[in-house]
């Protein structure tokens, strides 16, 4: 056999053992604005008020999808667009897992969003809708373990905005960080989750997780 001749059949090999490799033991999703973790990451201990159950800590994480989205009550667009968005397309999400989702909307408000003002703002989207809030010194520890961040206003300030991550993250079923969802922006708006790209990545990193 020529050396042309070996070289074609190792690379027909070559070929048929990633084409196997990849039918069989499957690949990562291709994923148009979210990514998954090369390895889940787990979350510090943490202890947060909750509208749910008083109190939120890491073990409110576990036996369901969470999805943590930065925000506040008083913001104008970014988050009663997203938390729409959710509400929206929750039968779509839903679809993809035989386990509960949550949403958790964390306030990075805390010097007006008390938990009852939480709780008015998240309970109008409905069940599974959870607002978790802390003062400053608990807040920013668990906000920046996740990755995300949020601007904090001058002292004498009443009237103001808070910047903060337009993100959402995905904890999945162990409680562990699994992927992050991306915002885009469009021209002359702010950034925010699209709609349709989110709903298939998501149900893309459900079906290739294993829960």
């Amino acid at each position: 056999m020529n050396r042309f001749l070996i070289a074609l059949v190792l690379g027909a090999a070559l070929v048929g053992g990633i084409y196997l490799s990849t039918s069989l033991f499957g690949g990562p999703p291709a994923l148009e604005s979210a990514r998954i973790y090369d390895t889940p990451r787990g979350i510090p201990e943490f202890e947060l008020q909750s509208t749910q159950d008083e109190v939120a800590a890491n073990e409110d994480l576990q036996g369901h999808w969470t999805l943590l989205f930065t925000g506040y009550t008083y913001c104008p667009d970014i988050c009663p667009t997203t938390m729409s968005l959710l509400k929206s397309n929750m039968p779509a999400l839903m679809e993809a897992t035989d386990l509960p989702i949550e949403v958790w909307m964390i306030s990075v408000d805390p010097k007006r969003d008390h938990l009852e003002q939480v709780a008015r703002y998240v309970n109008f989207f409905g069940d599974g809708f959870v607002g978790v809030r802390a003062e400053h010194p608990e807040l920013y520890p668990f906000v920046t373990s996740i990755g995300m961040m949020y601007s904090v206003p001058e002292e004498e300030q009443e009237i103001y905005e808070v910047n903060h991550s337009a993100a959402i993250v995905l904890v999945n079923p162990n409680g562990q960080q699994h992927a992050i969802f991306q915002p885009v922006q469009r021209p002359g708006e702010y950034y925010t989750i699209e709609p349709e790209t989110f709903v298939s990545d998501f149900q893309k990193i459900v079906g290739a997780s294993g829960f």
